[in-house]
């Protein structure tokens, strides 16, 4: 391919400077590099791009081609260029965000409306990672942060603690159990189990608290959002294990009560799972250090991990 970069650029400084001797000094060249660099454009392709000896300079329909070709790539080569150096300094780029965590859904919206505002050339996007194993799409670049409390040892993963929290479980105001300090495992062997679709594998209430003492629910019923499932507890339909933040207006409507699980309660961490490469990289410190303080701002009932 003869036609390069240069001799557009060559052409746009032409017809906007009017003169050879205008056009060279614009693009720091000689006036006998710039007159070279145009004759041997026009043997290439044998046709003159524009009149001589007509101030100011006459394009040819070749000469007027060529021009309308500069015009339309150079902006869009200019403007990837740009691009590029904002990612190279870190400042544009992209986070796919997956939720491992069903009730920080109704959490992190906000977070993203306020991120959109201050980072623009950032692409967003958010999908629940429900359906999808999230840190396998995460190691392969599918998704670029998890949101999630199981911490695990992966290779170039980072979990960066955003804060912690106390899992309560919720029952109807009018059930025994809400005048207990505290809930056993075999207090929940004759309940209805309320939980998201999901593996029970994958959630704290089985994992860390019914499963180690062998108990199994009477009954298990599941739903997508928590505020059907809330709205299933305060119906008398059941009982749900819920962040402590998750519940706070329901708690303040006086709409379920709220126990602990165990004496000691059943805490856990919120991490947001990032790859190395990406962890320092300054858009991505920005989300993390935005969803820390929004957390704090926004949410009863949680600590510093």
């Amino acid at each position: 391919m003869y036609l390069e970069l240069k001799h557009l650029q060559t052409l746009q400084a032409l017809r906007d400077t009017g003169s050879l001797v205008a056009a060279a000094a614009r693009l720091h060249l000689t006036q006998s590099a710039l007159s070279h660099q145009i004759k041997g454009l026009e043997q290439y392709f044998s046709t003159p791009l524009f009149v001589r000896r007509r101030n100011p300079l006459v394009f040819t329909p070749a000469g007027e081609r060529l021009l309308h070709l500069a015009d339309q790539i150079l902006p869009a080569v200019r403007h990837v260029e740009d691009e590029l150096r904002r990612l190279g300094a870190g400042v544009m780029g992209r986070i796919h965000i997956a939720i491992e965590c069903h009730s920080c859904f109704d959490w992190l919206l906000p977070v993203l409306d306020a991120y959109r505002q201050e980072h623009p050339d950032v692409e967003l996007d958010l999908t629940l990672g429900f359906s999808f194993a999230a840190m396998p799409a995460l190691q392969q670049g599918l998704v670029d942060l998890v949101i999630t409390s199981d911490r695990r040892p992966l290779p170039q993963i980072h979990f960066e603690p955003l804060f912690r929290y106390e899992a309560l479980l919720a029952v109807p105001k009018d059930h025994p159990l809400v005048e207990r300090d505290w809930v056993e495992p075999e207090d929940l062997r004759g309940e209805t189990l309320l939980m998201y679709p999901v593996e029970k594998e994958r959630l704290d209430i089985y994992t860390r608290f019914l499963l180690p003492a062998g108990v199994v629910p009477a009954a298990v019923r599941s739903a997508a959002l928590t505020a059907v499932l809330l709205q299933l507890v305060a119906s008398g339909r059941g009982v749900c294990a819920l962040p402590n933040w998750a519940l706070q207006d329901y708690l303040h409507r006086n709409s379920l009560g709220a126990v602990r699980l165990g004496r000691s309660g059943l805490h856990s961490t919120l991490y947001a799972a990032v790859r190395q490469a990406e962890r320092e990289k300054p858009y991505m410190g920005d989300f993390l250090a935005l969803a820390k303080r929004m957390s704090f701002e926004n949410l009863s009932g949680i600590d510093k991990p």
